[in-house]
């Protein structure tokens, strides 16, 4: 295999760029799918590789897809990428890092004139977040055949905006075939979300799967009522029902300890009134464990719970999605300890606590992940921070797996 370095400050330069398309006061990024931040950094990401001499394609739900020739035209592609869509309060690195990283290796193979057995294609996947359309990963998703296209672009965000709509008003609706088209590999860097490198002063993680994850909509309803008039026993008031079920959402996570954890995200109080008693609450559930026979008991214990609870209320909980736990593919991770030994860089061997593409991808190629530390563990958070040097050392052994693997390939 030729050596190929990256240029770390090249790719820094880009994740500095790009950090200011929908860049916060505090530093950080909000780049909702299909907003007009996301067009203004899907617009640069298209540019930047076509500079490089890639071949850009999008399909019918906004996947990106950078498209570099190899040798062997007919061998499908090796695939590096993530996302470039964010949270309302992003950070800098969640997603576009591997985004940049696949770019960088292109610009660093053009650079020496190397080219791979296979093509060679890095990907924007649309909507990973989850934030304004769920549910989260939904187009590699569909790609992977989960989803159809219909459901995709059937989905609203909280205002009533579809899907569909939300991407012709940013014209990324393209001609490509959703899926239908077979992956030779899919790698992706990403920071790991947690504080486990960083704890253990660890440059790479060698990602070995991704837990189990359910995600569920309850609407309490009561009734709306005043609240100087209504006496305290006559009241059917629904926020009191829903902090009873957020100690609930956390009970069964404390019973599941240590690994399993439950989260409320997003909370919703109408009719919205100081002096008027709830009548209805909405708010979302994220339970997760690293076996999905656990995540189904943890299902079990919150519905027994909200029985228990709910009185004079109605519950209505909802599972709205399930990704199963996944393990990835032996040989690629191989090839990714083996590029970490290389380069000399602390490693060890970890299991991705957040969802991420390639969950879904490892359903139809071999797949794997490449984690870099985050500052304390930090994201989802405009103080979301990597370094220079772990970025760089992230990208250079994603590259170095890259060509590790197309080297057993025939050109």
């Amino acid at each position: 295999m030729t050596n190929v370095t990256i240029d770390g400050e090249r790719l820094w330069g880009t994740l500095m760029e790009t950090a200011k398309i929908g860049g916060t006061a505090k530093g950080g990024i909000r780049r909702l799918t299909m907003s007009e931040e996301d067009k203004r950094v899907r617009d640069w990401f298209k540019a930047a590789c076509e500079a490089a001499g890639c071949t850009v394609t999008v399909d019918t739900i906004g996947n990106m897809f950078a498209r570099r020739e190899g040798k062997n035209p007919d061998l499908p592609p090796i695939c590096m990428g993530s996302h470039l869509d964010t949270q309302p309060t992003g950070g800098k690195f969640d997603g576009i890092l591997g985004v940049l990283a696949g770019l960088e290796a292109i610009r660093s193979l053009d650079a020496i004139g190397y080219q791979t057995n296979a093509p060679i294609e890095v990907i924007n996947w649309t909507n990973e977040e989850g934030a304004r359309f769920t549910p989260a990963m939904m187009a590699s998703g569909a790609f992977a055949g989960v989803f159809t296209e219909e459901y995709i672009l059937s989905r609203t965000d909280r205002e009533g905006t579809t899907f569909a709509d939300a991407m012709d008003a940013i014209g990324y609706r393209g001609d490509t075939p959703l899926g239908g088209r077979k992956l030779g590999a899919m790698f992706e860097l990403h920071i790991e979300q947690g504080p486990i490198l960083e704890a253990e002063d660890r440059m790479i993680g060698v990602v070995t799967g991704v837990q189990s994850i359910r995600w569920f909509e309850l609407t309490i309803t009561g009734a709306a009522a005043h609240a100087g008039a209504t006496p305290m026993p006559a009241r059917r008031d629904a926020l009191v029902g829903a902090a009873r079920a957020i100690e609930a959402v956390e009970a069964v996570a404390l019973a599941h300890a240590p690994d399993g954890v439950g989260t409320v995200g997003i909370l919703e109080c109408r009719p919205g009134s100081t002096n008027v008693v709830p009548g209805e609450v909405f708010l979302t559930i994220d339970l997760r464990h690293p076996l999905d026979e656990v995540v189904a008991r943890m299902e079990e214990d919150l519905r027994a719970r909200l029985a228990e609870i709910q009185g004079r209320l109605e519950f209505g909980l909802e599972r709205i999605w399930v990704s199963p736990a996944v393990h990835f593919d032996p040989v690629l991770i191989g090839h990714v300890r083996e590029a970490a030994e290389r380069l000399g860089f602390r490693h060890r061997d970890i299991a991705s606590g957040a969802g991420h593409d390639a969950v879904y991808t490892a359903r139809i190629c071999p797949t794997t992940m490449v984690f870099v530390p985050c500052k304390e563990g930090i994201s989802h958070n405009e103080a979301e921070e990597s370094t220079f040097e772990q970025c760089a050392a992230g990208t250079q052994v994603l590259l170095n797996a890259v060509l590790a693997y197309d080297a057993t390939l025939e050109g």
